[in-house]
């Protein structure tokens, strides 16, 4: 019998049809991995969209309720009760007062827990002074936020309570006159339960890294990186966190994926997630967000494997139907336009999609213009507004300085009264020297109403400052003479301490007179109605510098009050605009000098004009009113 001989056309045949059926399996597969990795980038980028709005929402939430709080031991550190319970005695009544209202805030406002420290750190009110783990008579001198409110005059610290042994944020603020501390402790347990229930993963780190508020109550006081065994000791000594490792958080970067991560966990498998983090306004705080990429990484890519898959099946099985059926090809190639159509169906519909979303963003760019536009307009409506009101600060400055010059005036309107009437009496008697020295005294003062009037005009015209040598023996009489009338009608001594004889200043004349005037009055003003009044005036010298002070026995300058009384539009008179000592420290360092203001520890307020000493020689005692003529012709 002859053997069967093998068919070559037959055996070519299968094995094109071999390498066709290999080809289309790749070019599937590689289609379906390209197309999967297309759909895992899209769906990644819409997750991170969505994301970062969720975010943005979460440091709004967590910002509004720190805001929330933040005012409050603002608000009960101006409180009198509570600052007389802070001082050294105190009052079993006014204790247990003070005790129910704090527990009557704490609950309306949500705080944990609100407590009051004297300056030696021990806590002598608490709103759960009627709890068994009470706080007061515990000693928080240690605390760092007690600490920073005494030198500054608020602090904060994210901590574990030594008593409570729960976290949270302590927010304290320093109690004016006393200086105790009012502590107001806030817990985030609710904000955590929220966040648990949205599912994703949120948690607050600190500038260190450590985690301070979590979704996930494993993560408190783990890290974002490596502490070193230095700031472990000054941790574990501040008692910030108790006897927490401190551990690193089990983060670990996706490698060849920017913001993922796999979130590992003990015995729980690892899960992938998309990482993002923003700051917290006016905290040294970031939130961060996990929020897990699984379920939608994997629809997209499934369903971009499948339609890959079903693509480019497609195209391939058409291939081979007309390679290897040609006698079958009308009727394969109507079921491969069946399914191309089908296929193309599908593509529409996706294709729809896309469209949408492209409307939605231009209309979303539409309404960011409108709201841009918006905005310049209220920042031009605000430009306006702060023209017209510096224009009206301007128009009050005006007033307020008419109504001085007026003031001045009168004064020395009513010397130069009495002058007259005591001239015209002398005169009667035949004591005429007597008269000339009160005519004399009427022209000196009329000199000062005139140059008085010069500086009304230089309000609005103002000349450039002069440094000139004027005798300081001149000033001193002129200022004086315009305030013993009003010194000697109130009953208010004024010791004058004048020093060296024949000083010389440089400076100009008849404005440092308006200074050294409106100083005397405004010790005149806080000595009204004191029981021991009195108003020194004093010179000293000190190598090339002449100091003027002006001493009142008055009320003095607290802390917060000395560091504005030269501000404009700043006063603690009902009837004051706040403009006398921002006009004279302008005067006195045009004259190359300074105005300082301070508090006597034994009572009063010193107001100190430091001036440059001019060379005594060339010059002579009446060098002011020289100056004052000068005055006259450059105004």
């Amino acid at each position: 019998m002859r053997a069967a001989l093998p068919d070559p056309a037959g055996l070519t045949a299968r094995r094109r049809r071999g390498l066709a059926w290999a080809l289309s399996l790749v070019t599937m597969l590689v289609a379906a991995w390209i197309a999967g990795r297309a759909a895992e980038r899209w769906a990644l980028a819409d997750l991170h969209r969505t994301a970062r709005t969720t975010l943005e929402l979460h440091v709004l939430a967590l910002h509004a309720e720190m805001q929330k709080q933040a005012s409050l031991p603002l608000a009960l550190a101006a409180d009198p009760e509570i600052a007389a319970v802070a001082g050294q005695s105190l009052s079993q009544d006014l204790v247990a007062r003070v005790n129910r209202r704090l527990a009557e805030v704490a609950s309306a406002t949500g705080a944990a827990v609100i407590y009051v420290i004297r300056p030696d750190g021990i806590t002598v009110a608490a709103s759960n002074a009627g709890a068994e783990r009470s706080f007061v008579g515990r000693d928080y001198a240690f605390r760092p936020y007690f600490r920073q409110a005494v030198a500054t005059g608020a602090g904060s610290q994210f901590a574990l309570g030594t008593v409570s042994g729960r976290a949270g944020l302590y927010l304290a603020r320093r109690i004016g006159g006393t200086g105790g501390v009012v502590v107001v402790k806030i817990e985030f347990d609710g904000i955590e339960a929220a966040w648990r229930a949205g599912g994703d993963g949120v948690f607050v780190a600190d500038a260190r890294g450590i985690v301070l508020v979590a979704s996930d109550p494993a993560w408190h006081f783990t890290t974002l990186r490596r502490i070193d065994e230095d700031e472990r000791r000054r941790i574990r000594e501040a008692l910030e966190f108790g006897a927490a490792p401190l551990t690193e958080l089990p983060l670990h970067a996706v490698p060849g994926a920017a913001g993922l991560v796999r979130i590992g966990q003990g015995a729980t498998p690892a899960r992938t997630a998309l990482a993002l983090d923003a700051p917290i306004p006016g905290t040294e705080w970031r939130l961060h967000t996990l929020t897990p990429t699984g379920g939608a990484l994997d629809r997209e890519r499934a369903q971009a494997w499948i339609i890959a898959a079903l693509v480019t099946g497609s195209a391939c099985l058409g291939v081979a139907t007309l390679a290897d059926r040609r006698r079958q090809g009308h009727r394969r190639l109507a079921e491969a336009s069946a399914r191309r159509e089908e296929l193309e169906g599908r593509v529409a519909e996706r294709t729809l999609a896309l469209t949408d979303a492209n409307r939605m963003l231009r209309l979303e760019i539409e309404e960011r213009r409108r709201v841009e536009a918006e905005r310049q307009r209220a920042e031009a409506e605000r430009e306006r507004l702060g023209r017209e009101l510096a224009q009206a600060g301007r128009l009050a400055a005006l007033g307020q300085f008419a109504a001085s010059m007026a003031h001045e005036i009168n004064q020395p309107l009513a010397a130069i009264r009495s002058y007259a009437d005591n001239a015209a009496i002398l005169m009667q008697r035949g004591r005429t020297e007597e008269a000339a020295e009160n005519t004399v005294a009427i022209g000196r003062l009329t000199d000062r109403i005139g140059a008085l009037t010069r500086q009304l005009k230089g309000f609005a015209r103002r000349a450039s400052p002069r440094r000139e040598p004027v005798a300081l023996d001149a000033i001193l009489r002129n200022g004086l003479e315009l305030v013993e009338a009003r010194a000697r009608t109130a009953g208010i001594p004024l010791v004058t301490e004048a020093g060296q004889a024949g000083l010389h200043v440089l400076g100009d004349g008849p404005r440092l007179e308006q200074v050294l005037v409106n100083l005397l009055q405004n010790a005149l003003d806080a000595v009204a109605g004191r029981p021991d009044p009195r108003v020194t005036l004093r010179v000293t010298t000190s190598g090339d510098r002449v100091a003027i002070t002006v001493h009142d026995t008055g009320p003095g300058l607290p802390e917060d009050v000395r560091g504005q009384v030269f501000d404009a539009f700043f006063t603690t008179k009902t009837d004051g605009l706040g403009l006398g000592l921002a006009i004279a420290r302008g005067i006195v360092e045009d004259c190359g000098g300074s105005l300082t203001a301070a508090d006597d520890p034994a009572g009063g307020a010193v107001f100190r004009l430091d001036l440059a000493r001019a060379p005594s020689h060339g010059t002579s005692r009446d060098k002011a009113p020289a100056a004052a003529g000068h005055e006259e012709a450059a105004t």
